[in-house]
């Protein structure tokens, strides 16, 4: 069942390179490429540099948990549903799907003082599983499939978490997929390089793709940039095929 859905996860990764859902995928001969290098692998939306923290906003099939003051009947777990919304008692349906946790602390508060339902509401939300916090690594490790990224979660952490790599994995060959403000963006890394203390581990994120060693998903753009070398700095790349 993980496999499937690692499979399914990189599927679509690839797919967002194509640039059209009915085209043709990264590492399909026809698919013409177009590749920019850029400077560094920038973080994903909603990732604040400065505080060094991810803000995690409410999606589809999380489950949360609710503490209101006083209101025993409001305080409790809660899942949302594939819309992102979920049932509260007084309240009824709330829309929560993109909302950071103290936006909809503070979304409840309104809705039980507009209802008269609490005089001085103190609302708090709280995650407890979060389903896209989820990160995939597939390619040539021993355990692929998707992972929970925890605040702090390197490169080398996140292969760690699947189990390593298998002894056939090619070290200089792992591709990290992540979109950006819409863009498509794969950066490649050399796993000796970053153990030798060449050049830093690299941050990894919800929703990043890993692929380590030589897979389908990354040859044709391996092929782009094998005669560039991996090992003194990573290789970003700024996708876009036709």
């Amino acid at each position: 069942m993980r496999l499937a859905r690692a499979a399914a996860v990189l599927a679509a990764a690839c797919l967002a390179l194509s640039g059209c859902s009915n085209g043709p995928r990264l590492g399909e001969a026809d698919a013409p490429l177009v590749v920019t290098q850029l400077a560094e692998l920038p973080p994903p939306d909603g990732f604040d540099v400065a505080a060094d923290a991810y803000t995690y906003r409410v999606a589809p099939l999380d489950k949360l948990s609710l503490i209101v003051t006083g209101v025993p009947e409001l305080t409790g777990l809660f899942h949302t549903d594939s819309s992102g919304h979920f049932v509260l008692p007084y309240v009824g349906e709330v829309a929560a799907r993109g909302l950071t946790t103290a936006e909809l602390s503070s979304r409840i508060e309104d809705d039980l003082r507009s209802g008269n339902y609490v005089n001085d509401p103190h609302v708090a939300v709280n995650i407890e599983e979060a389903g896209s916090l989820a990160f995939t690594v597939d390619g040539q490790v021993n355990d692929p499939g998707d992972f929970t990224a925890t605040p702090g979660l390197t490169l080398m952490r996140a292969v760690a978490q699947a189990k390593g790599v298998n002894e056939f994995a090619r070290l200089n060959d792992v591709v990290v997929f992540r979109t950006v403000k819409g863009q498509s963006l794969a950066a490649l890394y050399d796993l000796d390089a970053i153990r030798d203390g060449t050049y830093a581990d690299p941050r990894i994120y919800p929703a990043d793709v890993v692929v380590v060693g030589d897979t389908a998903a990354t040859r044709r753009l391996l092929r782009f940039v094998q005669a560039l070398p991996l090992v003194t700095t990573p290789l970003v790349l700024a996708l876009q095929t036709f």
